[in-house]
């Protein structure tokens, strides 16, 4: 029995394959041009900045202008050497004279202040960050001379009324951003030269005492990233405030005597629950930021969007993507801090940016993205 053979000329089968081969090629070029016009591919390469700018410790205000990411690889490499440079600063920038009054402390691999630390009481400013340390030793209270407290980023859960009752007279920061509190101890309101409070951050803070009424040289105080449900009393009876940042909280509402704030200059709101705005705002004569989130807001007084006045009003349109929570406990509220860190960084840079323009937009769209670094 025979087999039967199908012979092809070579030339056919070649034919057939340069075709397709050019063919494939054909749409190569074709899906190439269409990935170069697609802004997904822009977005892509601006948060692969985004990540490696994270890795190298450069903070997003250096790299994000009017919205806008330089994603040029120069700009990455004069960041990170700039980044590099300012790091070196604190450390070798200062006079040997104002050194020995300056403690720095940095890395996860301390899990408590040094013992040598107690004997060295002439100490001015204490520099602690992104450390495990979960507690300030009592003897702080030896530190009378202490002006600047700068904690933040460490595991921090309580303030000892130590750090505080009636020895710190001369504090006039305290940083305790991003940290583990849940309460403030009231004895902070003995420090009456205290200018600056920071207690961002921390996600489960709730309220401040009204001992803190009597700090009337305060002139910055940052709530942001916590659980206030309304503005602290003791925060309207701080005269001299000029910046306050309460964004990010469980406000639902503001006092009708908000306009007690005389001096405030900027007031950020964003990321609230807030259906209307009182007319008090408008007795703030030297308002010159106010910043809300504008998704519930039904009633606005009309006089706050007037271009002809020097508020820059600015309603930021959230449209938050809901995630998917995958870590249990610990690894949760660190995530969330990160999270809550990096969002705060980007609104310092907006809002730097938003000092510089003339104008401002009547409305913000900030669309949040899920990133996994």
């Amino acid at each position: 029995m025979g087999h039967k053979v199908v012979a092809f000329d070579i030339s056919v089968i070649r034919g057939l394959w340069e075709t397709r081969v050019k063919k494939h090629r054909a749409w190569q070029k074709k899906e190439a041009e269409r990935l170069e016009r697609s802004a997904l591919e822009k977005i892509k390469e601006e948060w692969n900045l985004v990540s490696e700018c994270r890795r190298r410790g450069v903070p997003q205000a250096a790299y994000c202008r009017n919205g806008f990411v330089d994603t040029g690889v120069r700009l990455l490499d004069k960041l990170e050497r700039n980044s590099l440079l300012r790091q070196s600063l604190p450390s070798k920038g200062r006079d040997k004279g104002s050194s020995k009054f300056v403690f720095e402390l940095s890395g996860e691999h301390w899990t408590e202040l040094p013992d040598s630390l107690k004997e060295q009481t002439h100490l001015k400013e204490w520099h602690i960050s992104h450390t495990l340390i979960e507690a300030i030793p009592t003897y702080i209270k030896l530190f009378q001379a202490m002006r600047i407290l700068d904690l933040p980023k460490n595991q921090i859960s309580h303030l000892p009324a130590e750090i505080v009752t009636g020895c710190l007279k001369n504090l006039k920061e305290l940083n305790v951003s991003f940290n583990h509190l849940k309460s403030i101890p009231p004895e902070l309101g003995e420090c009456e030269n205290l200018e600056k409070l920071d207690c961002s951050g921390n996600l489960e803070l709730t309220e401040l005492p009204f001992e803190l009424s009597n700090l009337k040289q305060v002139t910055f105080v940052d709530l942001s990233a916590n659980k206030f449900s309304s503005v602290p009393i003791c925060v309207l009876r701080m005269s001299s405030l000029q910046w306050l940042d309460i964004s990010n909280n469980s406000l639902n509402d503001l006092p009708q005597d908000i306009d007690r704030l005389e001096e405030l200059q900027t007031f950020l709101l964003y990321k609230n629950k807030l259906t209307y705005l009182p007319y008090a705002l408008l007795n703030l004569k030297k308002l010159t930021l106010l910043v809300v989130s504008g998704d519930h807001l039904v009633e606005i007084p009309t006089a706050l969007c007037d271009s002809s006045t020097p508020l820059k009003f600015v309603n930021l349109m959230d449209n938050p993507i809901d995630n998917i929570q995958c870590q249990d406990g610990e690894e949760m509220r660190e995530s969330e801090q990160d999270r809550q860190h990096f969002d705060k960084e980007f609104m310092r840079a907006y809002i730097e940016d938003l000092k510089e323009r003339e104008s401002v937009p009547s409305y913000t769209t900030k669309v949040s993205f899920s990133l996994q670094l």
